[in-house]
């Protein structure tokens, strides 16, 4: 065998690969993110290995030990990766030779790259996951306590970006909780859908040796192992629903990125962000730019991306392995940075924001903001149809535009001009507060509501 062909599956090559082909084959410039979950897996295989009398007991201690010894320098940074050896399987099996000798040739028995990449990979993405709802909850924890501080607080609901109806900042904050909530559900769902343990598949077929499945799935905390050989090596969608799940939270954390963008504006001046998260310009001194706001809108389009990339791997293989597999991974480590940076900041951001109590009001009392509350009485105390209050209201909406004013302040009289059976009592649905306050229904904007909903997420009936 040349020199240059790979000691770990060169026997049938006479001359080692090109060097761009080494080059476009070589995933350990990304795949040694994977050496932990690769030596727990490895040592998990090895103890069952000398458990079953496959491997003499011995062997499987030294291998055990000398994995140790491996993963120690890795994380040490003593560790020398080589490309030749292409990925970080081959490394890790490579310094074990050279740490123990010829016994470390025994780990690798019944077992295959393909079983041994999709079992690290899980391990990987279920830390990831761990990782994600622990940030999860520390934003959904902001939320509640952003709601928590000013929950009776009076702004303005849109639609269109428009002035609708008057709610209050509890209310709008405990919307996000609402996302993040289900944000946690779905990473939850798929950690315990993707809990089982490919090891043992060896490269498609399982192996003719007399392994012990259950146990090395016991053994990495898995809940079983994966039923069919054929489908452990080559499924990722352990992989994609990660990414799905990531792809809908990085919705979920733009949307409110966007808003806080808007609201930090001296157009809407909602929100004062802190210089935790705000930057200053280099020629305008009075700039106070939501820098970290905008960066994580644009990063989160990563996530998606990374999303689409990964299915479009996957959507033309056959069964099972096929190289175009190595292209997972770099996609899900990419997302998975770039998400849990995102709820780490949002988190931070909505902990440290402070609403403006009187901008928010104003805004919440302009843009005729309470017609829907003057089209309600017309229907409960005149007993109109509501399309004929909502013909009525548009018409006094139209009149105080028109004078400038909005509706609490048009008379009684240029009232009863549009419905002679409009009184004195009209006046008292159209405050903000009025509004809000006659929120009172189940999931309702009312500061009663709210703070049920806060007492709820505080005693856990929603965790």
């Amino acid at each position: 065998m040349s020199k240059s062909s790979n000691q770990m599956w060169g026997g049938r090559f006479a001359d080692g690969p090109d060097a761009l082909m080494e080059a476009i084959n070589a995933s350990i410039g990304f795949d040694r993110r994977l050496a932990r979950q690769d030596i727990e897996a490895s040592r998990a295989h090895a103890q069952m290995l000398g458990a079953t009398g496959i491997v003499d007991g011995a062997d499987a201690d030294a291998i055990r030990e000398g994995l140790l010894t491996v993963l120690a320098e890795i994380e040490g940074g003593g560790f020398a990766f080589s490309t030749a050896l292409e990925d970080i399987h081959m490394n890790v099996e490579a310094r074990l030779t050279e740490l123990i000798g010829p016994v470390a040739g025994r780990l690798h028995t019944a077992r295959s790259r393909n079983d041994q990449v999709a079992t690290d990979f899980r391990l990987w993405v279920r830390d990831a996951i761990d990782d994600t709802l622990e940030a999860l909850d520390a934003l959904h924890a902001a939320l509640i306590d952003q709601a928590d501080r000013h929950h009776d607080w009076i702004m303005p609901g849109f639609t269109h970006l428009q002035t609708a109806q008057p709610v209050t900042w509890g209310h709008h904050m405990l919307a996000y909780a609402e996302m993040v909530h289900r944000d946690r559900g779905r990473f939850r769902d798929a950690r315990a859908r993707m809990n089982e343990s490919p090891l043992g598949a060896a490269a498609l077929a399982g192996t003719s040796f007399p392994i012990d499945r259950d146990m090395t799935a016991r053994a990495l905390g898995f809940d079983r192992p994966c039923a069919n050989s054929l489908d452990a090596v080559s499924d990722r969608d352990f992989a994609l629903e990660f990414l799905g799940a990531a792809s809908i939270a990085a919705m979920h954390l733009s949307r409110l990125a966007e808003e806080l963008v808007i609201w930090s504006s001296a157009q809407f001046r909602f929100v004062v962000l802190s210089d935790r998260w705000t930057t200053g310009s280099s020629i305008m001194p009075q700039k106070k730019n939501p820098d970290a706001a905008e960066l994580l809108r644009a990063k989160l389009g990563r996530i998606l991306g990374a999303n689409v990339a990964l299915l479009t791997v996957m959507k033309g293989l056959p069964l099972t392995y096929s190289k175009d597999m190595q292209e997972d991974k770099e996609q899900v480590f990419d997302a998975a940075d770039h998400l849990l940076l995102a709820l780490r900041a949002m988190a931070g951001m909505v902990a440290d924001m402070t609403p403006r109590r009187d901008a928010l009001e104003a805004a919440a009392a302009s843009g005729f903001s309470t017609a829907t509350d003057l089209a309600d009485w017309l229907v409960r105390e005149l007993g109109l149809p509501f399309r004929e209050a909502h013909h009525v209201t548009g018409a006094l909406v139209a009149r105080a535009e028109k004078a400038g004013v909005d509706l609490p302040d048009l008379t009684l009289a240029e009232m009863q001009h549009e419905h002679p059976g409009i009184t004195q009592a009209v006046f008292g649905v159209l405050g903000v507060r009025n509004s809000v306050a006659s929120r009172d229904v189940s999931g309702g904007t009312a500061p009663g509501r709210v703070r049920e909903q806060i007492e709820r997420w505080r005693g856990g009936d929603r965790a």
